[in-house]
């Protein structure tokens, strides 16, 4: 009787937990069906497609499948990444410049490009240092794809640093010195160079 009396109880609280894990809201799935980005004929995340990440620049790595292991993969993947991101890098910083030459009106089309080429070099290998992954994602023959990340707000403090150190050299020509030491040109940096 104990026996029948326990192995009831047993099945009722059975049956009362069950009923009550369905009242439980489940947990949303990642939504890679309806990302419209696809990878081998299979539905991936749309950064794999797109590199996005709120305020940061993206890169996507990629490493396929090889008897090297994971481990190896991953590490090649992540080099890929950041060499993505040292070439956005690159061009962003480019395109700031011009910006900001503009800006302090440099006519000295030689000094500018000096310029930008040093500063170009220092941000992209400084700022690789602060790169990480942030997802990854297997694809059916065995690919991966990692997104690389860096807060753009952290190159662009980089970025104004490299510049203001490159423009020292300036202080040879006057004229030129004194466009960049000017507040317009201090609030054109900051402008093409936010960190905030």
């Amino acid at each position: 009787m104990k026996k029948s009396l326990a192995l009831t109880f047993i099945g009722l609280s059975f049956i009362i937990l069950s009923g009550c894990s369905d009242s439980k809201p489940k947990p949303q799935k990642t939504t890679v069906e309806q990302s419209g980005c696809k990878i081998e004929n299979t539905q991936a995340p749309m950064w794999a497609c797109v590199p996005e990440y709120s305020k940061h620049l993206a890169g996507v790595g990629i490493a396929p499948k090889s008897a090297a292991g994971i481990a190896h993969m991953r590490k090649v993947a992540l080099m890929n990444g950041r060499s993505e991101l040292a070439q956005q890098i690159e061009s962003n910083v480019k395109d700031k410049m011009e910006g900001f030459t503009r800006a302090i009106g440099t006519t000295n089309a030689e000094s500018v490009d000096l310029v930008t080429t040093s500063v170009t070099k220092q941000v992209a290998k400084l700022t690789l240092k602060g790169s990480k992954p942030v997802d990854y994602w297997e694809a059916p023959s065995g690919t991966i794809y990692m997104l690389v990340v860096i807060p753009e707000a952290s190159v662009n403090a980089t970025a104004k640093d490299a510049v203001k150190q490159s423009l020292s050299s300036f202080k040879d020509d006057d004229k030129l010195w004194q466009q960049f030491q000017s507040k317009q040109a201090l609030e054109a940096l900051d402008k093409e160079f936010p960190t905030n």
